[in-house]
């Protein structure tokens, strides 16, 4: 008999589980307003704290971080932060030279 109790407990463990993740799973309602307000406000204490423990263990994080606030900014390479679009027909991230054609 006591064996039957000790497989109810399991079973309702096991139960009260897949219940809660199921709960876990369902997308939930968010308004644009506080879509809009948890956007602006960025990342909060635990994930400002996490992002600094990540740059002490990984260096190139720190790189990154930065490369992302540029990102945010508007600056995509050290070129463009003046904020001038590239000049047309301008080739200077070509390899190949006028002289250099192979035919």
């Amino acid at each position: 008999m006591s064996d039957w109790i000790g497989l109810g407990i399991i079973a309702f463990i096991v139960l009260c589980g897949i219940f809660g993740l199921s709960r876990l799973s369902k997308p939930y309602d968010v308004s644009v307003e506080e879509f809009e307000r948890r956007a602006q406000e960025g990342p909060g204490l635990l994930g400002a704290g996490l992002v600094g423990i990540q740059k002490a263990l990984d260096p190139s994080m720190e790189r990154a971080v930065e490369v992302q606030e540029d990102l945010r900014q508007g600056r995509y390479d050290g070129e463009q932060e003046s904020g001038d679009p590239p000049m047309a027909g301008d080739d200077s991230d070509q390899n190949v030279t006028n002289g250099e054609l192979d035919a």
